[in-house]
């Protein structure tokens, strides 16, 4: 049997990644190591298959993988920028922006509180701006993201990989549809990073002590 060849297209991150057997994470396996480079052959949900070099593979949390640089566009082309801040900024501008109404209309009397409250289901809002530092809670995805300004990394993950919505009780399928409509993030402040608790990334543009 002809064996495929190896193109990675991700890292590890530096702190190894946990494996399993299936997307289910009920069958783990060991964990890979720091910086491994891996290729992805398969995406479930949050889930993703990587392949080693060695031709052994398992499922992980895609959303904690290191995409591998590509190489550069051909002549004429326009260079592309992957991850984006923009998207999420407005985002989450617009999220906030929406709840600051729906406070406006409580106060001035408009709503009462449990419409307040059913508006404001599963609105998720987090941001932290230390800087030229920032870090946006990404809720569609439930991760935390880290941005210097031109681009966004995956930072932390806010709960476990997912296969799809309707995997999810039906209180997590809710909070993840209401939370892609209105591009919300999380407002706990035991889950909002600073400086101290958080900091970027060491191996990323713009590194910070």
């Amino acid at each position: 049997m002809t064996v495929p060849e190896f193109r990675p297209s991700h890292v590890v991150p530096p702190n190894g990644m946990a494996t399993w057997a299936a997307p289910d994470a009920a069958r783990p396996l060991v964990p890979l190591d720091p910086l491994l480079p891996v290729e992805v052959v398969e995406r479930h949900g949050d889930w993703a298959l990587a392949r080693c070099s060695n031709g052994w593979s398992a499922w992980v949390d895609g959303r904690l993988l290191l995409a591998v640089p590509q190489g550069p566009p051909a002549a004429g082309q326009p260079a592309a920028r992957t991850a984006d801040p923009r998207p999420l900024l407005a985002a989450a501008e617009g999220a906030l922006g929406r709840y600051r109404q729906w406070v406006e209309e409580l106060l001035a009397g408009q709503l009462d509180r449990e419409a307040f409250a059913e508006r404001a289901r599963g609105t998720r809002i987090g941001a932290v701006v230390d800087g030229d530092a920032v870090w946006l809670y990404d809720a569609r995805h439930e991760r935390w993201c880290f941005c210097d300004g031109a681009s966004l990394v995956t930072f932390a993950v806010a709960e476990g990989p997912a296969n799809d919505a309707d995997a999810a009780d039906a209180a997590g399928a809710e909070r993840r549809a209401d939370a892609g409509n209105n591009a919300g993030n999380d407002a706990g402040n035991d889950r909002l990073p600073t400086a101290e608790r958080f900091p970027p990334p060491l191996d990323g543009p713009g590194d910070r002590p």
